[in-house]
């Protein structure tokens, strides 16, 4: 018998963990009948889950910890069951931004927090306004993470603006923000609409985001077990699909499709195969690890992370929110290899390392922040109530 069961998601490249996995049918092989509902915003996805009209959402993954601990909309326990995709989001300016920060002498890198954070901070207004998708992001986490290194940095230089992916090329053009941190495809669409000029990948400040994670209620969770298992099995079966690089372009016709994302390929294909076009008319650039699916253990959902996460919204620690022991119920039978642990040492691998496990196969994937820092979950400590 068929459970019919819906999910919610926003239609960015990073969703496509969820439309593969009903499209391929891998959804049905788990015995779902699953409905996909496209929303307009995160503000919407986050109260169609808390009000119970929807059974599963792509949230980003500060959403749980900030639902959870009641600092964004109605309070409701909200787990991320697993991550569906690492990074996958851009850093960009407008044209005029773009220009001022050459004339402090920036380069376009693309690989340096470093001296972007000092050109954008020389060469913007006296107030930098920057867009991102939801206040309860990892685009203003790690933007704010990013420039707060910088000794120009201060606190009324940056304005922080909500923008939904899908506005903020037109917020770009419009002149309502002068910098924007969003995933993509929405960063090559302002390339190729209003001008901007990426100028980091978001990986390049932390290179292992858990961007979007796949959210319910913990009530629902607790009383459907099996049907959370299967949507993990189903997801991950197309995480792992997704990316083997012959699946490209199949991938992204059907992501493509009207009913889905309903954008051309070129504005899709960057993100999976990881080569950017950081200005309109340049050659594309290759970025390793762009948006990652499935390798290195990138389902995971550490509550290293979601601990993380809780320290820099300055939350009492969620790390519970980040249920790894579902993960591993759901998989563990079916001979995928999981981690032993269920946190780690955020920040302390900076190439892919090979892990003790039963099967002696799994490897994970590097997780350095760009300025050194580390985050170790049993010492680290956030506010209490």
């Amino acid at each position: 018998m068929m459970s019919s069961v819906t999910c919610g998601y926003l239609p960015l490249v990073d969703s496509a963990p969820l439309i593969i996995a009903k499209d391929l049918l891998f959804a049905t092989q788990e015995g779902l009948d699953l409905t996909l509902v496209k929303q307009p915003s995160w503000s919407a996805i986050r109260d169609h889950l808390a009000f119970g009209q929807l059974d599963f959402a792509h949230l980003l993954s500060p959403m749980p910890i900030a639902m959870s601990s009641g600092q964004s909309g109605y309070p409701v326990q909200i787990d991320a069951l697993m991550v569906l995709a690492l990074n996958g989001t851009v850093i960009g300016v407008s044209t005029d931004m773009a220009n001022r920060m050459a004339a402090q002498g920036w380069a376009p890198y693309f690989d340096n927090p470093r001296a972007t954070s000092a050109a954008v901070l020389a060469g913007g207004q006296q107030t930098l306004r920057i867009g991102v998708p939801f206040p309860f992001s990892m685009h203003r986490l790690l933007v704010d993470y990013w420039l707060r290194q910088d000794p120009a940095f201060a606190n009324d230089r940056v304005e922080i603006i909500s923008v939904p992916p899908p506005q903020m090329s037109q917020a770009l053009r419009n002149g309502r923000i002068d910098m924007f941190c969003v995933g993509e495809p929405w960063g090559s669409v302002a390339v190729q609409d209003s001008g901007a000029v990426l100028v980091l990948p978001t990986s390049a400040i932390w290179n292992c985001v858990p961007e979007k994670v796949l959210g319910a209620r913990r009530n629902w969770v607790t009383q459907n077990p099996a049907t959370c298992h299967a949507m993990v099995r189903a997801v991950y079966r197309a995480a792992r699909w997704l990316e083997q690089p012959q699946n490209v372009p199949l991938a992204v016709e059907i992501l493509a499709s009207s009913k889905h994302l309903d954008l051309p390929d070129h504005a899709i294909e960057p993100a999976l195969t990881g080569q950017i076009r950081p200005r309109s008319g340049a050659d594309p650039l290759r970025v390793d690890r762009f948006m990652v699916f499935h390798n290195g253990a990138a389902n995971f959902p550490w509550r290293s992370q979601a601990s993380w996460i809780s320290a820099q919204l300055g939350v009492p620690d969620q790390s519970q929110c980040f249920r790894s022991d579902i993960y591993r119920a759901a998989l563990t039978p079916i001979g995928v290899d999981i981690p032993n642990a269920s946190a780690k040492v955020e920040g302390v691998l900076s190439e892919e390392t090979p892990v003790t496990n039963p099967k002696g196969a799994l490897i994970l994937a590097p997780d350095n922040f760009y300025d050194g820092a580390a985050f170790d979950i049993a010492t680290e400590t956030t506010p209490k109530e």
